[in-house]
Parts: C-alpha cells; structure tokens; sequence
C-alpha cells in the first residue's frame, strides 16, 4: 500500500480493497488467561466447505483450487474470479476491484490454472468440478465492481460439472460486505454495522437478509432446515501462533456446536475480509454473520482464522495478491499448494479432523 492521500484515491484503493468479512457471545475471555491450542475433534474429513467474503471470497476460491479434494462446497461474497491479482498489488487494486485496467481475462487465468496443474501446484479437474458453490454480490457495491462477481460466476460455470451445482444471488440496494439479518435484542443503528445501501462500518451490513443460511442450505442440500433442532454452542479463542506465517493473528476463533465434542461433524472455514477481524471490529462478525445460527441446528463446527495488520498489509487482508511469499518470487505461490496462508490453513482444517490422542493409561501399544 502506498501513502497517498484518501482524496486523491478511490475509496477502495486506500483501503486496499477492505476486501474483503451467531448467536452465543464470545465467551468473556479473561484477559490474563492465554487461548488454549486449537482442539483435535475428530470432524469429518468429508462435507468440509469454505466460505469467505472480499479478500476472504478471494483467498476461499485460492483454497478451493488448491485443495478441492477435501472441500465438498464453496461460498463467496463480493469477490472476484480466482487469482484475479495474479501476484500483483497493482492488478488487486485496478482490475481486480475497480476495472479501469479493464476486466480481467478468464482465458488468461484459466492459463495460470493449467499451468498450476501440469506443476501439480493445485488439485485436479476432475475434484475441481464436484463441488457445490454458491456466489453472492450486492448491486451496490464500491468497492468491488459486480461485474467480477459475474465473472467469478462464469469462471465457475466452465469448471464445474454441471450448472445445477452453482446458485448466483444478487441484492438491490446493498453495499459491499456480508448482509445479516439482526437478532431482535441488536439495535440497528449501533456503530457495529455497516449501512447496507453503501457498506462501510464494519462491513457486516445491517439488510435483514440472512446470507449465511441461504448459502449454507445451498452447500449442504441434504440438510436443509427442517431437519435441524435447537442446539446450542461454544465460541471460544484459540492460540493461532503455532500455525504462524505472515499476515496471520495470534488469536482466532472457534464455533464448537454441542456434541461435536464426539467428532463426526463437518467443518465450514469461514474468512473474514480486509478490516473485519478482530483486531479491526471485535466480534462483530464471528457473533453476528449468521453462521453460528445455522451452525447450531445442523451440527456444523465453524472455523474463523484471523489475519493481522502490517506495513505489507495494512487493513488486515488475506493474501490474494502475494504480500505473504518471499519478496524474492518473481511469481508468488500465495494461490497455489505451496502458499503460506493456504499451508496454515490447511494445518488448522487437519488439526480439526484430526482424532484426539488417548492418554498415556489409554494405549495399548
């Protein structure tokens, strides 16, 4: 990011592409306690999803081409087509949110894509095409220009096996960010939300539209609402340090329905965008996105990485661009296999699926 002054820069460009992202409280954490590790709980290695939005949307789509084996479902807000920036800031800012560079080339990407795969860099075609993926983008938006999340739509359309695999949604008169629909104690006017017509705050958008159940429903056809019952859950910190790599937090988040503690439950990944994590606004968006909701009645644990601000990345981004690869890569790895964020996130899904370890009095061997 550069200095210049916010007036001689478009919204967005200043804030880099604040690309960017239910019901319990997060737990009172007591200030001199430290998180404990992220738990090993036995989720299921299959049904896994990712979902992201802005910067999150951008780094869910690197993921979901990089690892499609051990995702059956992708969910992306107000982004773009996938590694739009191509490993360059200036494409991130003039192409990949705005197009005064003029939009970006499917054919072109789809080049890196091959080329990726002859490398075995990301996962095959063939996985590539089963998932399930859901697109949404507001007709409003500033900050990123709809046109991509069209873009994005047709990218996916030409990889996926089928077009009954793919939902687009679009919302009149709402902004840039993730709409929510208020629980009815939240007031509406609090500093929390963003407006929905023109985003900003926080970016979680105060529109009474539940996104968050409407694309889970749409990744996970087989478990619509009506089979759900009430549960409850447990949003809790955990140390993120030991999956450290650059642009990443200390502290990230986790939404531990009740009996997931047996294991056997899926994972959903779900990735904030620039200037929505925790750092920049609390728990706004881990409490009131809607997944925890939906989370709860379908047994569905919820995992909430959280980046960090710096020089290199000053509104707390995921890396969609290449700031997090060795300055020395002519061609950043950040949207392939061998990407630092994507390697720390991968390790946190496998520390999830991972089965815990008997005590030493349990062993037979």
């Amino acid at each position: 990011m550069t200095s210049t002054a916010p007036s001689k820069l478009h919204p967005l460009a200043y804030v880099l592409a604040c690309l960017g992202l239910c019901t319990p409280l997060l737990a009172q954490a007591e200030a001199a306690n430290e998180p404990d590790d992220l738990p090993t709980l036995a989720a299921a290695s299959e049904q896994a999803s990712l979902v992201g939005v802005s910067s999150g949307g951008y780094m869910a789509t690197q993921l979901a081409v990089a690892w499609p084996e051990r995702f059956s479902g992708l969910g992306v807000l107000a982004a773009g087509p996938w590694s739009c920036a191509q490993g360059s800031l200036s494409l991130a800012l003039n192409q990949c949110m705005m197009t005064r560079r003029g939009a970006p080339s499917l054919d072109e990407l789809e080049s890196r894509r091959q080329r990726y795969l002859g490398l075995e860099q990301v996962g095959s075609t063939e996985d590539l095409s089963q998932l399930r993926a859901y697109f949404w983008h507001g007709e409003e938006d500033d900050v990123v220009d709809p046109l991509l999340g069209d873009l994005l739509a047709e990218q996916w359309e030409q990889w996926l096996a089928s077009p009954d695999q793919l939902r687009v949604a679009r919302s009149e008169n709402t902004g840039h960010g993730w709409p929510v629909r208020l629980p009815n104690d939240v007031s509406p006017g609090s500093q929390e939300w963003g407006d929905c017509g023109q985003g900003g705050g926080s970016y979680v958008l105060a529109c009474d539209e539940d996104i968050a159940s409407d694309m889970l429903n749409w990744l996970y056809p087989e478990r619509d609402a009506s089979s759900g019952s009430e549960h409850s859950g447990q949003l809790v910190a955990f140390d993120q340090s030991e999956f450290a790599v650059k642009g990443l937090a200390d502290t990230g988040y986790v939404f531990i329905p009740e009996g997931c503690e047996a294991g056997e439950c899926p994972v959903t990944l779900a990735l904030h965008g620039c200037q929505m994590n925790e750092a920049s606004i609390g728990d706004t968006f881990v409490r009131y996105s809607g997944l925890n909701a939906w989370a709860a009645t379908h047994q569905q644990i919820v995992l909430y990485p959280q980046t960090e601000s710096s020089m290199a990345n000053p509104q707390g981004c995921w890396d969609w661009w290449g700031f997090a690869e060795s300055t020395w890569q002519l061609n950043p790895q950040h949207d392939t296999r061998n990407g630092t964020q994507i390697g720390a996130l991968m390790a946190m899904l496998d520390r999830l699926q991972a089965a815990p370890e008997k005590p030493s009095s349990e062993r037979t061997d």
